[in-house]
């Protein structure tokens, strides 16, 4: 149904582990990782990564290997297939890198079922170095969310695709998401939408300490099969409330033009000239 938008938060959402440490572990480099990471934003410390990784004579087909390889639950990629499949917009808002969700993404063959993926930038440089960059720069214009960390706050992301899609007409939300970043926007929601938090996370954890804050209805889920059944059944839910409601909005319309077609309702009165 076009009219539904289903959020997707990527690390430990759509994959089952955080692609950052994933990558980092695979390749051997946790030690200066742990090292490195009370030195600086995490951002920064993953740029560092990746160049540290290049001088060791790792490749950018290195790394996609390793991306490759990343568990995910059997029933995620189907899920997101029906639900696309079912019309629904779907879109990434994640605290990883373009550059690891593409490619992985691109593996499972579900990258052309994303509309948006709203995420920090990471290219490949003409040393052939993987180079990351915070999605907002924080040095220079900071975004003032308390409650996200410096470089990207998914709550004002939310908010701006709200705006976008306002314009359009009326759109139901789902979100979808395990972090402490992804509490924001579930407060971004709307009565008439619901949050999917991944269970015993932390954002499972903030909404249950602050529901009378969460305004969308919510709908735990542990796994991929949860993942699954919960996210179909809720579209389904609103693609029968949607057709319930058109269908009340036809009737009453039949029934306004069968009373103006019988007189009942008063005619316009003649234009005086």
């Amino acid at each position: 149904m076009a009219g539904i938008v289903v959020f997707f938060d990527f690390d430990k959402t759509i994959i089952d582990v955080d692609s950052d440490n994933w990558v980092v572990d695979e390749l051997g480099a946790t030690d200066l990782f742990n090292q490195l990471l009370p030195t600086m934003p995490w951002n920064s410390l993953m740029d560092r990564m990746m160049n540290e990784l290049h001088t060791q004579g790792i490749t950018i087909q290195d790394i996609e290997e390793v991306l490759k390889r990343v568990p995910i639950h059997p029933r995620i990629v189907p899920a997101i297939k029906s639900a696309y499949a079912l019309g629904c917009d779907l879109r990434v808002i994640s605290d990883a890198n373009v550059f690891f969700i593409e490619t992985i993404l691109k593996h499972v063959g579900i990258r052309d079922c994303f509309s948006e993926i709203n995420t920090n930038p990471g290219y490949v440089d003409e040393e052939g170095r993987l180079r990351i960059l915070p999605y907002v720069d924080f040095q220079t214009s900071p975004h003032g969310c308390n409650l996200c960390p410096p470089n990207m706050c998914k709550g004002m992301i939310v908010e701006r695709i709200q705006g976008i899609l306002a314009k359009e007409g009326k759109k139901r939300m789902i979100y979808l998401g395990d972090g402490i970043g992804d509490f924001c926007p579930s407060l971004k929601l709307m009565e008439t939408d619901f949050v999917m938090p991944r269970k015993d996370f932390p954002a499972w954890n903030l909404i249950n300490k602050n529901r009378t804050l969460v305004k969308a209805t919510v709908h735990e889920w542990t796994d991929g099969e949860e993942f699954e059944h919960i996210l179909l059944q809720l579209i389904n839910t609103i693609t029968v409330e949607e057709s319930q409601l058109l269908s009340v909005e036809y009737c009453k319309f039949q029934t306004m033009s069968k009373a103006a077609t019988h007189g009942a309702l008063p005619r316009a009165l003649p234009v005086p000239y």
